[in-house]
This record gives structure tokens, sequence and C-alpha cells, in this order.
């Protein structure tokens, strides 16, 4: 009998044992960082960031004045803030422009307006944009240039009517083309038509005479260097 009591003892202590209070788990620590580890990475010198030695520089082109208020160079890109004096009313942006820099030639820039001013006071309205062209990290700047070879604005038909129309029929007359033009109601608006060509004129070359781009751009080129210290 003792021994049974022995027995029934010594695993009602195992049981007691296997239901207690697991030992508590070692709990994890933070990892603490040196001001040396937090500190902000160096900027890699291969994307240097410059501001150019020009400034404020202007020029004027068939009566159309452009000037360069700054340029910068920051990473892969150069930038260029550019005002020019607005012709008329029109939506003008630059259409045309190119970076040249050691032999190399850029014409593919992005733009964005940064500001616009109607014309006031007699004082024709002005633009300014920012553009944006990109550079390889190792470019040579220490000599570049920067120029502006078109502004245009891409006409609506009501601007055709009250702008445009005058204008292109003084130059068809003075080449002796004999294209007539009038402004009629289509729809509830006003648009341009061709009421009179040369019989031996198609309608295609008559209205390539009439909406060629010559009418709404202007030309130039602006030209202005932009030098970096290396």
């Amino acid at each position: 009998m003792s021994r049974c009591l022995r027995i029934l003892g010594f695993v009602g202590l195992v049981i007691l044992t296997a239901c207690g209070p697991a030992a508590p788990s070692q709990g994890v620590l933070p990892t603490f960082l040196s001001p040396q580890q937090l500190a902000t990475p160096e900027i890699n010198s291969a994307y240097p960031t410059a501001q150019a030695a020009e400034s404020n520089a202007s020029q004027t082109v068939s009566g159309f004045s452009v000037s360069l208020q700054k340029a910068w160079r920051d990473g892969k890109q150069l930038y260029a803030d550019v005002c020019y004096g607005l012709p008329d009313d029109s939506d003008w942006t630059i259409w045309n422009a190119h970076l040249e820099y050691g032999g190399q030639s850029i014409s593919e820039f992005s733009s964005s307006m940064l500001s616009k001013q109607d014309a006031a006071n007699g004082q024709p309205g002005q633009r300014c944009d920012e553009l944006s062209f990109y550079v390889p990290p190792d470019a040579d700047l220490t000599s570049s240039s920067l120029t502006i070879e078109s502004l245009g604005a891409y006409p609506s038909q009501a601007d055709y009517c009250d702008l445009y129309m005058p204008k292109i029929q003084q130059t068809l007359n003075q080449r002796g083309i004999g294209i007539t033009l009038n402004c009629s109601d289509v729809n509830g608006a006003m648009a341009m038509q061709i009421t009179g060509k040369p019989s031996t004129m198609s309608q295609q070359d008559a209205e390539q005479a009439v909406y060629s781009d010559e009418f709404y751009t202007v030309t130039g080129p602006w030209s202005f260097p932009i030098t970096f210290n290396q």
C-alpha cells in the first residue's frame, strides 16, 4: 500500500509541475543607433548643384524680347527661368529650344509656367516659364548655351476671327495669292472660312497657305551663354 501511495504522489508532482506557470521569456531589448549612424548620408558629388554665372540677360529679335532670369544645375537637371513678351492675348509658350554643351545639343525639355501678366496701359503682356533639360552627371557645362528658337500659340477658331484673320489676309494680299477670307457663324460659333481662291488652286493648297503656323509663331533665335564653374 505504501508503495502505491509513493507512486501516486510522484505522478501528482509531475502533473503539478507541467500545469504550473511557464518561466518568463527573455525580453527583446531596443537597438540604439549612435549619432554617427543617424547622420544624413553625404550627397554624392557626382550629382552637383550649382548656379550659373549669368542672370537677367535679355535679347530682342524681330521686335520680341526674351530674357534669361537665372539658370542652375541640380543633379541631372539643368533649369532655366525664361521670360518673354506676349505678341497678343493667345496662349503663347516656348515651342522650340535647345541646350548646347561640349559639342552636344539637347532639344527635349519640359516646361512649366511660373507667372503670366496680361497687357495693360499700352505695355505688352509677359509670361515666365521654367525650362528643364536632362544632363548627364559628368556633363561639362563650363561653356554651354541656351537657345530659344521659337514661341508659338495654337489658336482657337475664335482666335482666328478675333486676332489672326486680318494678319493672314494682309500677308496673302502682299504675296499676290488670290485667297479671300471671312468669318461667319457655324453652329453658334464664329469660324474663319475661305470664301475665294484661284480656280487653279486646290482646296488643300489654299488651307495650307491660310493655316500655316507662320501666322502664330514668332521665330528667334534668342541665345544666352550659360557657364558653370567645374
